[in-house]
């Protein structure tokens, strides 16, 4: 088992940046893939951007690319979403999400690409 907890949201005005944190505890000696999802109110969680276990590869939604950043530090367990360009509808409750190799080769876009998920954090973006 791997328990993540997210870290670092709250209020920022659109043109601002925010950086999350994923920190993972358990099992983490497994190699395991890690994604950020989104969910704002009413509407369905999506996909934001993914990082392959070694950071070799990353995945990003349209709606980010060019203004968010994943990246990972293994040594301290670690993942980062570095957002910057915030804009009033990136508000949402930002989830961390991972799996291991049960899971690996499935989409890395779908929530069931993942089977271990944080609590989320709230980011709102004033505009």
């Amino acid at each position: 088992q791997v328990q993540l907890v997210e870290s670092g949201g709250g209020l920022v005005q659109a043109g601002g940046s925010r950086r999350l944190s994923c920190a993972a505890s358990g099992r983490t000696s497994i190699r395991y893939d890690t994604a950020w999802f989104r969910q704002a109110p009413g509407k369905e969680r999506e996909f934001v951007a993914a990082i392959m276990w070694s950071g070799g590869s990353t995945y990003y939604a349209d709606s980010v690319k060019g203004r968010f950043t994943i990246s990972r530090d293994n040594a301290k367990n670690t993942v980062n979403l570095q957002m910057n360009s915030l804009k009033p509808e990136d508000t949402a409750v930002y989830y961390c999400a991972a799996r291991g190799d049960s899971l690996r080769g499935t989409s890395w876009y779908v929530e069931k690409g993942y089977d271990y998920w944080g609590q989320g954090t709230q980011v709102t973006v004033s505009s």
